[in-house]
């Protein structure tokens, strides 16, 4: 569902209008669009309410599954490709790893209300699969010396 979009001069000019169009708006939010800084979304404190709880109920519903039923293990990796296609470009064992760390993030990041760690392994994984994609920078990056070349000093400062 498409979000209302409006100016953060708008907002500050007319508050009364915007807010009274957030009420009116089938998302009950409003996208707040600035041109110094980061865009903003305006909604209600119920809708924000509403949305937390669903996703909450949502993620525990889904890791409560895959901690007890092999077969929505099993399931979720094979239906990973619909919501992830970049998996195409990971071993079955690197898709098994990530189905695995996405649900124990999934699960801690719940319990301290942040999604940020989420959407860190997401793009963990979806970089491991942007190198194996590439044939060239997969065989640089995966190429064994088995010469430990000792500790890695630390950067310069300056």
């Amino acid at each position: 569902m498409p979000v209302d979009e409006v100016s953060f001069s708008d907002l500050q000019l007319r508050g009364k209008a915007m807010v009274e169009r957030l009420r009116k708006s089938p998302a009950q939010s409003l996208l707040v669009r600035r041109r110094d800084a980061e865009d903003l979304v305006l909604t209600t404190a119920a809708r924000a309410e509403l949305e937390h709880a669903a996703a909450s109920v949502t993620t525990r519903m889904f890791v409560a599954l895959m901690q007890r039923d092999p077969r929505a293990r099993e399931l979720v990796t094979e239906v990973l490709p619909e919501v992830f296609p970049w998996v195409a470009f990971l071993p079955r064992d690197d898709v098994q790893a990530f189905v695995l760390e996405l649900v124990t993030t999934l699960r801690a990041a719940e319990s301290l209300d942040n999604p940020a760690p989420v959407v860190q392994v997401i793009d963990a994984w979806r970089h491991t699969a942007e190198v194996l994609a590439d044939p060239a920078l997969a065989a640089i990056l995966t190429v064994e010396t088995g010469d430990d070349l000792g500790p890695v000093p630390a950067p310069d400062a300056s």
